[in-house]
């Protein structure tokens, strides 16, 4: 059953959005059972593998640090949006950050913090020289922005998965 269904959550899940989405009949069932099941393959198809954490501690006070960042993220966009730029000085930029990390799942739990934050967008990693590209919506000091992404993350990311 486990070859047919590997992820059988996901498959009832989609089946269940797919009857939602269109109207209830055999048809429809049939049809988004298929649909489900042949996800299911192709996420069995793209699992990575199992990441290794080093220090599983220090999750709780990296969760913590991103918390208080994308409030304090949310706050000062909105007040930027709301009252206009300082003084005309609010300028978008695009910011290089080399990074030490290598492991996937720690950038790709970067590129979830980066994205998540308000005011930032992960656009590009170049995997040979490690640099990062990253804009910015409101790019005042380009040094505290790579002392936020390499000292504040990155560091952290490295003391739980390297």
């Amino acid at each position: 059953m486990s070859r047919l269904v590997p992820h059988p959550f996901l498959t009832l899940g989609l089946v269940l959005i797919w009857l939602m989405l269109t109207r209830f009949s055999l048809g429809h069932l049939l049809l988004g059972m298929l649909v489900a099941v042949i996800a299911g393959w192709a996420m069995s198809a793209l699992q990575p593998e199992r990441p290794r954490l080093r220090r599983g501690s220090a999750i709780p006070r990296l969760l913590g640090i991103v918390a208080w960042d994308i409030l304090r993220s949310n706050a000062a966009v909105a007040w930027l949006i709301l009252t206009g730029s300082r003084g005309g000085t609010r300028r978008s930029g695009f910011l290089h950050v080399p990074l030490r990390l290598r492991h996937p799942s720690a950038l790709a739990v970067l590129a979830i913090i980066v994205t998540a934050t308000p005011g930032t967008a992960w656009l590009e990693y170049d995997q040979e020289s490690g640099v990062l590209l990253l804009h910015v919506f409101d790019l005042v000091d380009k040094a505290q922005w790579l002392d936020l992404i390499q000292n504040r993350y990155e560091a952290r990311l490295l003391e739980i998965f390297e």
